[in-house]
């Protein structure tokens, strides 16, 4: 039986980012890896998505040509390649995570793992036993697609994201249920390469989970580009007819039908915590989720869970964040617990959307009295000048102090523009010093200043 400091279960974003890091402190480290190394995210989740959503936004380039002063002639979409280009991006990345692997001398262990009551750990593959040892187990098994009893996927016309990255043909039509950020950068990348997208969303506004002025800006983008959005309303069943999925919904105006070629499941998601030994350990688990403290340690001594396992955004950086943490505090390097109210979360649709901090609602709701700020990128001179003008830059901050309280953002970049809020609110900066920040002209970046310039009535813009 092999011995080491560590072996992380699963090798998502959360299990490979606490490999290095735990080699890096000098840990003897393995790996258990029951499919492709990098897990969901580099495989089958945030990379090849973006290579999805990269096609189609330069098919959508192709077509709006004209308006950049641009003639191209006989332009055609191959769906077949674009989604092999896809896979290809997955698979490089994935052999990047074994070269990183090899590089801090983890080593790994294909195979399904499984914590037996003793703390040893049995890896099985192809029938295949192996029996190894650590004194410090971290459990990063990750997520999949979530099934409902209304909407069972069959694989073939009900389908999970997985599935939906690799259709061997383009749907003419699609019914996507659920608009979180899966559901709504799957609705873009099909109806962008010409598939009639409807997206259903239980809640009153899609993307629920952000600042209402954006989900609104962003229900009424996406409307106008042609996907069908129906909000408020509950999926009750759904049946398979000629080739056709028949979702059938129900709303305040009572139940109807909404046909299509193929329905996208994207309702969340389950945590992977089946058949691991978490009962034969006596690990606590609540709500599908593997109960842990600030430092991502189990009720269990030395048993640890990070990542889509444990209560939290589900997240990939908040995954590799609460690794880092986890294996730093097992080190004695005292690191500070993470500020889940500091988690930026981005959706890669286009216009893309990008928050940090709370919500309008939020902030009112915990009792702030608060500064509101807005800049449309319409008043952007770089955002008209790259011909995506669509959007805005809001900030909310706390009237007494100056506290910025959140950020939140729609429209083209917008998700490498979040981090500025996201360090400021780390710097317990102020929207003064925001404010006499100089930023640099012309940027989509200038929205950010001149939004905090409109809390303190100082905008210039606008």
């Amino acid at each position: 039986m092999e011995n080491h400091d560590v072996v992380i279960l699963g090798s998502g974003p959360g299990g490979y980012v606490t490999a290095i890091r735990a080699s890096q402190l000098g840990f003897n480290t393995a790996i258990v890896e029951k499919e492709s190394l990098g897990g969901i995210c580099l495989n089958w989740g945030c990379i090849p998505t973006k290579a999805l959503l990269k096609s189609a936004e330069v098919f959508e380039y192709l077509n709006h040509a004209k308006s950049y002063g641009i003639e191209v002639e006989n332009f055609s979409k191959n769906f077949e390649k674009v989604i092999k280009r896809s896979r290809k991006v997955a698979g490089t990345m994935s052999k990047g995570v074994n070269f990183l692997m090899k590089k801090n001398k983890i080593k790994v262990y294909t195979g399904f793992g499984k914590i037996n009551s003793d703390k040893s750990i049995t890896v099985t593959s192809n029938e295949k036993e192996t029996n190894i040892q650590a004194k410090h187990i971290v459990i990063a098994t990750g997520a999949r697609s979530k099934d409902i009893d209304s909407l069972p996927k069959d694989g073939k016309k009900i389908i999970g994201y997985r599935k939906a990255m690799v259709l061997d043909e383009q749907p003419k039509e699609m019914i996507i249920v659920g608009s979180g950020a899966i559901g709504i950068e799957f609705a873009y990348f099909y109806n962008s390469m010409g598939t009639k997208v409807t997206v259903i969303e239980y809640a009153k506004n899609i993307a629920p989970n952000e600042d209402k002025d954006i989900s609104q800006e962003l229900e009424k983008i996406l409307r106008k580009s042609g996907i069908n959005i129906i909000c408020s309303s509950k999926v009750i069943g759904s049946e398979i007819v000629d080739e056709k999925v028949n979702i059938k919904i129900e709303d305040d105006n009572g139940v109807k039908t909404i046909s299509g070629d193929v329905a996208l499941s994207a309702v969340g998601i389950k945590s992977n915590i089946e058949n691991i030994g978490l009962e034969d350990l006596g690990v606590e688990v609540e709500n599908d989720k593997i109960k842990v403290d600030n430092f991502y340690r189990t009720n269990i001594d030395n048993i640890y869970a990070i990542g889509d396992v444990v209560s939290g955004p589900a997240l990939a950086h908040v995954a590799s964040a609460e690794g880092i943490t986890c294996i730093e505090n097992i080190k004695g390097l005292n690191p500070n617990p993470i500020d889940y109210n500091n988690i930026p979360g981005c959706t890669y649709c286009k216009p893309e959307v990008a928050s940090v901090g709370y919500t309008e609602e939020e902030a009112l709701d915990n009792g702030y009295k608060i500064k509101v700020g807005k800049f449309p990128f319409s008043a952007s001179g770089k955002a008209q000048a790259s011909g995506h003008s669509d959007g805005f830059v809001k900030v909310i901050f706390d009237s007494k102090y100056g506290e910025w309280l959140g950020c939140h953002m729609i429209g083209s970049n917008v998700t490498e523009m979040i981090s500025e809020a996201v360090v400021g609110r780390k710097l317990e900066t102020t929207g003064h010093e925001v404010l006499k920040a100089i930023h640099p002209h012309p940027t989509l970046s200038e929205a950010v200043m001149e939004a905090v310039a409109d809390a303190y009535d100082e905008v210039i813009h606008l």
